[in-house]
């Protein structure tokens, strides 16, 4: 048996009852953190509560080398993720590898930061369209600097349809996590080379640490919100579409969002 267990937003205590009793049945418990990480809490930490040794598996050893899953063959084995189970394509995909070896596999899930998003910011959850992520700039093999357009064009065909857009922020190895702060710099370079006005006085949601007790939220003028400080990791970004009175009232009130919004609601 390979079990699937999300882990919450933020520490390790955010775990369900049900995935804290899946794993301390488990044989063998494994975890990876490079698709998402708590960062109100480390290794350590969750062994002491979960009672388990817990080995840290490296994107190679998930995506690559998965040679650890013969031992669900006839083991019980916890695979551990931050946020949901099975939000990242990753998860499904060693799901698949799983059943083709035979093993059978279970889902606990965990809160996500796909559903609590809208709980931190009041934007209605069904009024959100495709998601997007910002990755690092990189450099080409002529030296020079690329930005990834796809989130500006994601962003534009949401907006045009009225609907929100949640945007996920790059973790890389060497770069670390991307704050708010930086991918809005992305998308208004994007924006002044393409002028198409998606994010021209558009409204943006910056969120800083979900599911700790005092996560940030913040809305502004994707111009001004660039400088604000939401301080360590997590972060994650939300582009709005067209807002619906109650969301806009909640941008103002929950996240101190510019009372302008009020006059621009459906």
């Amino acid at each position: 048996m390979l079990t699937f267990i999300g882990l919450g937003l933020f520490d390790e205590y955010d775990i369900s009852l049900k995935g804290l009793e899946a794993v301390r049945e488990a044989d063998l418990v494994y975890a990876e953190f490079y698709t998402s990480c708590l960062m109100g809490t480390n290794p350590e930490k969750m062994e002491k509560l979960y009672g388990k040794k817990v080995h840290l598996l490296t994107r190679e050893d998930v995506e690559q080398q998965p040679d650890w899953l013969e031992e669900a063959k006839d083991k019980k084995v916890a695979f551990l993720t931050g946020g949901d189970t099975m939000v990242s394509t990753t998860h499904v995909d060693l799901r698949l590898r799983a059943e083709k070896l035979g093993i059978e596999t279970r889902l606990v899930h965990g809160a996500s930061i796909a559903s609590a998003v809208s709980g931190l910011t009041g934007l209605q959850n069904y009024r959100f369209g495709k998601s997007a992520s910002i990755p690092y700039p990189y450099e080409s093999r002529r030296g020079t600097r690329v930005i990834s357009e796809t989130p500006y064009d994601i962003i534009k065909q949401n907006s045009g349809l009225g609907l929100h857009t949640l945007v996920f922020l790059d973790i890389d190895k060497e770069k670390g996590y991307m704050t708010v702060n930086l991918a809005l710099e992305l998308l208004l370079e994007v924006e002044r080379k393409r002028g198409e006005g998606v994010m021209d006085r558009t409204v943006a949601v910056g969120i800083a640490r979900a599911g700790s007790e005092k996560p940030v939220v913040k809305a502004d003028y994707a111009e001004n919100l660039k400088g604000f400080n939401f301080g360590k990791p997590l972060h994650i970004l939300l582009v709005p579409g067209k807002l619906h009175f109650l969301e806009a009232e909640a941008l103002v009130k929950l996240a101190a969002g510019p009372e302008g919004i009020m006059e621009e609601t459906e």
